[in-house]
């Protein structure tokens, strides 16, 4: 299986920001990737180098087998991108927007209708398709920018955070719609603060900060480098709560989180278990739950960028 999108050394300056650090990526073909990371990490800026729309300043990047820099022309022929905010016209009608794409891309006005009703029955706009979109919702945005970048039929698609703001059934709805892309064998790119949706959608990920990958493997790979199993811990006595905490650090020698009357920390030898009720015991404390569970990717996050991603999420969902 050959590689649809490769990265080394890719670096980017802003002044004195260095947004990119040497970010080496590859995607094999038919994958999507998953691209995490905090604001500001780089995870747009790689995505517009790779696009085309950026030029690096150190390092290369190779599209569906051709030079994001020498050879842009071909790669766009071949990429879709949808950015973090829907860019449909919003005076157009679904359907006028979706033809005049494809005009762009050199389809006759027969082929751009075909493609363009095609395209709206797929992702359920047939019904609004004859609309202004600025009479759409904003999940009907997201999907028309969607359906918009796959005017061209492209071989890789890059999708830059395109749930952002958007309510859960839309962003199922999305959901489903990439899954259905997969299925077709495009490669897909995804940047996201969601870890759901990576969790979801993704066969690989990588996370970002400070400009670089600092992590990457599989969602349970991961996981299971980063803790394994989460052990959950509630007194039967609120006021035992900072005892339990203090246990668990001493036992497992990490620290503990403390939330709505439980403690969670990150184990990864099961004996540690017995070591803790024992030791509560020892001290008269009785555990009314106890529980363990495999890693959320969102204690993943926190592991290895020191940042909870529900932080983020709220404030992409605030800037939205």
């Amino acid at each position: 299986m050959g590689h649809a999108i490769q990265a080394e050394g890719l670096a980017k300056r802003y002044g004195e920001t260095r947004a990119l650090d040497g970010v080496d990526l590859e995607v094999p073909q038919g994958r999507l990737l998953g691209v995490l990371g905090p604001n500001g990490a780089g995870k747009t800026t790689a995505v517009r180098i790779l696009a085309t729309l950026v030029r690096p300043d150190e390092g290369g990047a190779h599209v569906a087998g051709f030079d994001v820099v020498r050879q842009a022309h071909q790669v766009r022929s071949l990429i879709g991108l949808t950015g973090q905010y829907a860019a449909v016209d919003e005076a157009l009608t679904g359907v006028e927007n979706l033809v005049m794409i494809g005009r762009l891309l050199g389809l006759t006005r027969a082929e751009a209708r075909r493609r363009a009703d095609g395209l709206l029955d797929r992702f359920a706009l047939s019904d609004v398709g004859g609309r202004a979109a600025k009479t759409y919702s904003g999940g009907l945005r997201r999907r028309l920018d969607l359906a918009a970048s796959l005017v061209g039929r492209p071989q890789v698609l890059f999708l830059d955070e395109p749930t952002i703001g958007l309510d859960p059934r839309s962003r199922t709805d999305l959901w489903g719609v990439v899954r259905g892309l997969q299925d077709e064998g495009v490669t897909v790119l995804l940047t996201t603060q969601y870890l759901e949706e990576a969790d979801q959608l993704a066969d690989d990920i990588v996370v970002f900060d400070h400009g670089k990958v600092i992590a990457s493997g599989t969602p349970d790979a991961l996981k299971a480098a980063t803790g394994g199993q989460v052990l959950e811990l509630r007194p039967s006595e609120a006021a035992h709560l900072d005892l339990v905490r203090r246990v668990v650090a001493d036992v497992l020698d990490v620290t503990p989180e403390v939330s709505h009357g439980q403690v969670t920390a990150p184990m990864r030898e099961f004996a540690a278990v017995s070591a803790i009720v024992r030791r509560l015991d020892d001290l008269g404390v009785v555990a009314a739950e106890l529980s363990l569970r495999r890693a959320s990717l969102n204690e993943v996050f926190l592991a290895l960028t020191g940042h909870r991603a529900k932080d983020e999420e709220q404030d992409a969902e605030a800037a939205a």
